[in-house]
């Protein structure tokens, strides 16, 4: 059957409220930038005219201003997940105006095909090439596009003349059957393909195509500061410590990434080391500081979910497919970010937390123990299954008014028991193997900064016994004190002897 284009807003009037949608894409990469303007549009007129309208938004991951920050802005969003990264729906979320269920992203595809959220009634999946049979060349992140084409009722394409078709190559679509008829995940190391370059869908769910030449508009990372370019010098001594002591193979592993300027720094450290040997990437993101790595070869090969390219390095890889045709896989979100296919492969694993407690917790989502940031991400499928996992952070934060390392996580996202190492820019602190006491002493001498640690190692000693030494009363201090003074160096101990 023919390709039907329509306009944005056309293709807009097919969603109704209360409808659930699901978008392609994984962070701002490949994620729809026009029909979703234009329901926001909608949601105004609606509100205006005094009726409810909120939709319930499923993703690979974040997206980007065209989809959270519109939408929030319009308040059209009833529920999201499984990750985010908007002000405007941060503020949402946190004002109780829009519903926010946190999610493991390898989890959101899998659970939506097992129905635990119920039917969904449109996906919207940005494409740089498409014929009439329904054979869709995908654009730079995947996330969940083929379950959500698998399971809507009406699909919506944006096709999007800023894709070069020469993407077609770069997709490996798979999708694993559902349990109990699940079998393993045959990925052996990080290059093999095991699906198909494109999604196929059934044309006749397709109500509409509209034409786009919106580029992804992914911000590039600042420049690596002092600190940053501490912590990525610290990553790599802790790296080679290992590989000389054999602790990793000499061919080295698999590495897996996160999101942000500290790990943007990190993997630039990891290029600039000239004993770190080439590696392969198999992780969820890949950002700028990749394609720097692949033109020098040090990395030589990256599985991942999105392409999360600043507009100029996005270019510089279009304009030279050539040469990253070979060096780059797209899959989808539970198949980058599979414990399976992590635990097969012995990920070194690199995230980022907020703050890190003395006995080795991590609390990567929420501000102060209340204010949502962004979410979990894909920080858990990879740290638990590791063969090493690293968690990196500043040790203070504005200006040292906050220390990022505390006495008692203010939220818990990831336990003691799969945290291998932290780093700071102060240190490394190397917590496998020790108890809880000996993990606090090792976090202290080595990742807090000079202005919290006499702090923390007299919170150490009012411990009250037990494996592990808590004050209770006083384990969330450095957090009400900030409330109170807004300087956590003013926590006074002895109120709470």
């Amino acid at each position: 059957m023919a390709l039907n284009f329509i306009s944005a807003q056309d293709a807009a009037e097919q969603i109704k409220n209360g409808d659930s949608i699901g978008l392609s894409g994984f962070t701002a990469s490949g994620t729809p930038k026009v029909v979703t303007e234009a329901l926001a549009e909608i949601a105004v007129k609606e509100h205006e005219a005094g009726r409810e309208f909120k939709v319930n938004i499923f993703t690979g991951a974040s997206t980007n201003d065209h989809v959270d920050g519109a939408l929030a802005r319009a308040n059209a969003i009833n529920m999201r997940t499984p990750y985010q990264s908007s002000p405007d729906l941060r503020k949402r979320l946190n004002a109780h105006d829009a519903h926010y269920f946190d999610l493991h992203l390898s989890e959101l595809a899998q659970k939506m095909r097992y129905g635990v959220f119920g039917k969904l009634d449109v996906a919207i999946i940005e494409a740089a090439d498409i014929n009439d049979n329904g054979e869709i060349v995908l654009g730079t992140g995947m996330g969940i596009a083929p379950t959500i084409a698998m399971l809507a009722n009406k699909i919506i394409i944006e096709l999007n003349d800023a894709l070069p078709k020469t993407l077609r190559g770069l997709h490996d679509v798979y999708l694993p059957a559902d349990p109990p008829y699940r079998r393993e995940i045959p990925i052996y190391k990080a290059s093999d393909r095991i699906g198909s370059p494109i999604l196929k869908v059934d044309p006749a769910k397709i109500v509409g195509v509209v034409k786009t030449s919106a580029k992804d508009g992914v911000k590039g990372f600042t420049e690596p500061d002092a600190t940053t370019m501490q912590i990525g010098a610290n990553v790599c001594d802790f790296l080679l410590a290992e590989l000389r002591a054999g602790r990793l193979p000499k061919e080295f592993l698999p590495m897996q990434s996160g999101v942000g300027n500290v790990a943007n720094a990190v993997l630039h450290g990891l290029g600039e080391s000239k004993e770190i040997p080439q590696f392969e990437m198999y992780t969820e993101v890949i950002q700028d500081s990749v394609v720097e790595l692949m033109e020098i070869g040090k990395c030589k090969f990256a599985s991942t979910c999105s392409l999360t390219f600043s507009d100029d390095a996005m270019d510089r890889v279009f304009n030279n497919m050539d040469f990253f045709h070979d060096k780059i896989l797209l899959r989808p979100g539970e198949i980058s970010n599979n414990p399976e296919i992590v635990r097969r492969l012995g990920l070194i694993t690199m995230n980022t937390a907020l703050e890190a407690d003395i006995f080795g917790n991590i609390n990567s989502t929420h501000v102060l123990g209340t204010k949502m940031m962004n979410g979990i991400g894909g920080s858990g499928d990879f740290t638990r299954n590791a063969y090493l996992s690293i968690f990196s952070c500043p040790s203070v934060t504005k200006g040292g008014l906050i220390s990022n390392v505390v006495p008692m996580v203010s939220h818990l996202d990831h336990s003691e028991h799969s945290v291998d190492v932290l780093i700071t820019d102060q240190g490394i602190a190397d917590l496998r193997g020790k108890d809880p006491v000996q993990r606090a002493e090792t976090v202290i001498e080595n990742c807090v900064h000079p202005e919290y640690k006499q702090l923390l190692w007299d919170y150490l000693k009012m411990g009250k016994g037990g494996q592990t030494p808590h004050s209770l009363n006083a384990a969330l201090a450095f957090h009400t004190e900030f409330a109170a003074s807004g300087d956590m160096r003013n926590t006074d101990w002895s109120k709470f002897e």
